[in-house]
């Protein structure tokens, strides 16, 4: 059986005090898909990589902005002009040596989704446009993948599991795609709070210690500063999953 390392068993002491060796063997071996490395993509893939998540594949062909500087921490002044994922790659890799990084400057379509989407355990929802959620809520669906979905707009979030065969997918709470909007308010430390919601539903999973968000849909509120957690039910006659056995 695979064991931590000296160095690995330092570094991840204060979780490992949490969960112990053989979750951390779990998080080590697994593979988690960031679709967008924008306000909710750079915090997830800094925190996944700081965690030792084995192996993160990035998606995202936009290179960094000014505008971006608010909420995409893993960027600075330095960076604007530059790709996203080879300034994440550079600096994820200097986080955590031990975290495989695998990037993919594109965006994630119907022609390449099951290809990148069966590379991982996880795909976690970095993105901030519809289009691009359903593709990904459909491939999960097929390919039976876990989907970590999230959103935010101003100072409001929310978050759902998508589990392929335990709960509802997207398509059964929004069975009609919204129309998309060009430019989204946010603000950087809202957009965090739910970034690393979706990591701690990430980790539980890959570590089956607590209960992830399935059946769930949790809105964040940093306004009353509160989370909401609603349930959700499957849609028998979803065009995506209501047909679909696992």
């Amino acid at each position: 059986m695979e064991e931590l390392t000296r160095e690995e068993l330092e570094r991840y002491d204060r979780q490992l005090r949490i969960w112990g060796e053989e979750a951390q063997l779990k998080l080590k071996k697994a593979s988690i898909l960031i679709v967008g490395l924008g306000g909710l993509g750079s915090p997830a893939a800094i925190y996944l990589a700081a965690a030792g998540v084995g192996r993160l594949i990035l998606v995202d062909d936009e290179i960094v902005e000014l505008s971006n500087l608010n909420r995409q921490i893993l960027y600075d002044e330095t960076d604007i002009g530059k790709p996203k994922v080879d300034v994440a790659v550079k600096k994820l890799n200097k986080l955590n040596r031990n975290v495989e990084i695998i990037a993919f400057k594109d965006k994630l379509t119907e022609e390449n989704a099951e290809q990148l989407i069966s590379m991982a355990d996880i795909v976690l929802d970095g993105t901030d446009n519809w289009k691009t959620r359903f593709i990904i809520n459909k491939t999960c669906v097929k390919l039976g993948k876990t989907y970590v979905y999230a959103g935010v707009e101003g100072l409001y979030g929310q978050l759902m599991i998508i589990k392929p065969g335990e709960g509802p997918c997207l398509n059964c709470i929004i069975p009609k795609p919204p129309p998309e909007k060009e430019c989204i308010p946010a603000l950087g430390s809202a957009v965090a709070v739910v970034s690393l919601l979706e990591v701690n539903e990430a980790i539980k999973l890959i570590t089956n210690i607590g209960k992830p968000a399935v059946g769930y849909m949790l809105i964040y509120d940093a306004i009353e500063q509160s989370i909401n957690k609603i349930k959700v039910k499957k849609r028998e006659n979803c065009s995506i999953c209501g047909k679909q056995t696992f």
